[in-house]
């Protein structure tokens, strides 16, 4: 176990918690997944104080150093790789120097970002197993979708740890990966598997553009009344599309993981 770091007593709240979020100004549902965690998170009382910010909306980041006075401050990133904004603009913003910053009497821990969590892989499978409902994963494919690009490999490397885990797992009958910008396209995830059912899951923090309309398009699916059809049939097989990873309440254990893992409280 990380020992803890000097001056926290773990039975009392004097811990800040703050959330770092991409956000939106143009769909209110990006921001949603990070706001709903920190009041979740709240509501435990494991933290003094608990911030969602955002690199595009209310709280912002660079505000958050004058939101805070605890004198250990964790912050998460709620993104789903390593990549551009864990990398430069969350600690720009933040003025972090690494994975610990201590300054005016505070110490800063800086973790990995959720997506790269070894226990989402578990967050991921129980999202496809409500979705799909009494299929039986043994006989059902789970094909994990990212945005991936060419422009940074670490996009998509969050993708295929998850990935490894859930074919070491065994639940799913087989277990693939899919992007939006590279490939294997989510076009083609009806030719990745020879399930005759599919659950597809996206690796998203929020229910924005992508996972509401660009992927189910992709996908093949029909659009009804009450949303997209579940399931559809795609490429002659059963097809059910989940929401977004990000949007699931059991994220809190997955963010709770990487605070501890940096010395916060249990």
């Amino acid at each position: 176990m990380v020992p803890d770091p000097p001056g926290i007593d773990q039975q009392s709240p004097c811990c800040a918690l703050v959330l770092a979020a991409h956000g939106s100004h143009r769909s209110a549902a990006s921001s949603a997944p990070a706001r709903r965690q920190a009041a979740l998170l709240a509501r435990d009382g494991r933290f003094s104080q608990v911030v969602a910010a955002f690199w595009k909306e209310f709280p912002a980041l660079r505000d958050v150093p004058f939101l805070v006075d605890a004198p250990e401050v964790y912050v998460v990133p709620l993104f789903m790789a390593e990549g551009y904004f864990t990398a430069r603009v969350v600690p720009r913003e933040l003025g972090l120097e690494g994975p610990l910053t201590s300054r005016g009497g505070q110490r800063w821990h800086y973790t990995a970002p959720v997506g790269t969590a070894p226990e989402l892989s578990a967050v991921i499978a129980a999202r496809a197993r409500e979705t799909s409902g009494a299929v039986d994963p043994a006989q059902t494919a789970l094909v994990l979708v990212g945005h991936g690009t060419v422009q940074n490999r670490q996009s998509k490397q969050a993708v295929l740890d998850h990935v490894a885990r859930l074919q070491q797992a065994g639940e799913f009958a087989e277990v693939a990966a899919a992007y939006m910008e590279e490939a294997p396209l989510v076009a083609d995830i009806s030719s990745l598997v020879t399930a005759p059912r599919i659950v597809v899951v996206p690796l998203f923090v929020a229910d924005g553009l992508h996972t509401a309309e660009d992927i189910p398009r992709d996908l093949g699916l029909q659009r009804r009344a009450d949303g997209w059809e579940q399931p559809g049939l795609v490429g002659g097989k059963q097809l059910w599309y989940t929401s977004s990873v990000g949007t699931s309440d059991a994220l809190t254990a997955v963010i709770r993981a990487r605070v501890t893992a940096a010395g916060g409280p249990l």
